[in-house]
């Protein structure tokens, strides 16, 4: 007998194919929608902002792992940094005017950089729904007007959640423009060795904050020795964990508080005649203050970047990093800028704080209005008390 032939209805292989789709859109929404929640909430029409967002299921992050992940974002970040730097072509834009009516600048460094930091952090949790504030300047502070629409079409600042807490970074990261860069998982050694237990906290305590290039204005004139990738994490708002990358000597310092690091202090500071690395922009008013506290023998080191200002304070195996005893800014600066290198000499036992003496809060606004005084096995206290006026120099 002649094999009998099988027609299949078109109706019929429709229908078979629709049921199949319904089938995997229901085994795989839940993964998809967990996983892609960051482009469904930019914001609301007409140029409103969303708050954070908190994560359905909660739970719990384990710091070694945040760590490990922040360090491999800062090098990857500096890697674009340093690239785009080489290349010479940094499609340099002003996104308008700091406070002391400089030119705050950005280039294609600090956009490519902070796209591939934050994704890396993003991929690395990708169970958590992210809420954001484009174009303003971060929860509790006052949204900074305009954005840049040229480069990629990235505003100012943006603030951005991760777990249940969230992701602070200095650039806007466009949906149109994100990237899967994966994580493997593993814990490098060297924080294996220091760190041997795990470090849970809730994740609706965690705040990251990221820099993706720190001294944008001296890397325009490309005085390369400024410039860092840095990457923090605070719980409840305090600093528990700091990264500070230089790309161009591929140095990079990491420290947890109560947990371990790959940098120390030096062995010795002097407090009577301290060296005082500061800000390149207003490193005359400090002098002036300075001169009168600790006397003539004082010496003022003018530098750019708050993370090479905080290397400044430590043991550090780059030759083209100074050295100083104290670290002091007297004007209005930003969390992002000060949050890694603050972990780091919490982590070591040293301290950061406003000139009066406070301890700087992680959360709310995203800058700090009291100036800073950044110091490491000397008496902080002490020098508090010997800078009574100096918050009152700087402009406000």
């Amino acid at each position: 007998m002649a094999p009998m032939g099988i027609r299949l209805s078109p109706l019929g292989v429709a229908v078979f194919c629709l049921l199949g789709l319904g089938v995997l859109y229901h085994l795989y929404s839940g993964f998809l929608a967990g996983r892609f929640s960051l482009f469904g909430l930019g914001g609301e029409p007409g140029g409103g902002a969303a708050g954070p967002v908190a994560a359905a299921d909660g739970g719990t992050v384990d710091l070694r792992e945040m760590l490990a992940v922040s360090v491999l974002a800062a090098v990857r970040g500096g890697d674009e940094v340093r690239r785009v730097r080489e290349s010479n072509v940094l499609h340099e834009k002003s996104k308008g005017k700091t406070r002391e009516g400089a030119d705050d600048k950005m280039t294609s460094g600090d956009v490519l950089s902070n796209r591939k930091m934050f994704y890396l952090l993003k991929t690395a949790f990708p169970n958590v729904q992210v809420g954001t504030r484009s174009g303003g300047s971060g929860r509790g502070g006052k949204p900074r007007p305009g954005s840049m629409e040229a480069l990629e079409r990235v505003p100012a600042r943006r603030l951005l959640a991760i777990a249940s807490g969230c992701i602070n970074t200095e650039e806007h990261v466009d949906a149109t423009d994100q990237e899967v860069i994966l994580w493997d998982r593993k814990i490098p050694e060297d924080i294996l060795k220091e760190i041997a237990t795990p470090k849970e906290v809730p994740a609706e305590s965690v705040t990251v904050w990221i820099d993706p290039l720190d001294a944008t204005q001296e890397y325009t004139e490309d005085l390369r020795k400024y410039v860092t990738t840095m990457v923090c994490v605070a719980v409840n708002g305090k600093p528990v964990l700091g990264v500070i990358h230089k790309p161009f000597s591929e140095y990079t310092a990491w420290a947890m508080v109560d947990g371990g690091s790959n940098v120390k202090a030096r062995t010795s500071y002097d407090e009577k005649t301290p060296r005082i690395v500061v800000s390149r922009s207003h490193s005359g008013m400090v002098k002036q203050v300075a001169l009168q506290t600790f006397g003539n023998q004082t010496t003022i080191i003018p530098a750019g970047g708050a993370g090479y200002k905080v290397l400044a304070l430590l043991d550090v195996p780059d030759k083209s990093q100074e050295k100083a005893d104290l670290y002091i800014h007297v004007t209005y600066i930003k969390k992002w800028d000060i949050c890694a290198g603050n972990a780091i000499l919490k982590a070591l036992g040293g301290h950061m704080t406003t000139l009066s003496g406070r301890e700087i809060s992680y959360t709310g606004a995203d800058g700090i209005e009291g100036g800073l005084l950044a110091s490491i096995r000397v008496n902080h206290q002490a020098l508090v008390r010997k800078l009574p006026d100096l918050e009152k120099t700087g402009p406000k």
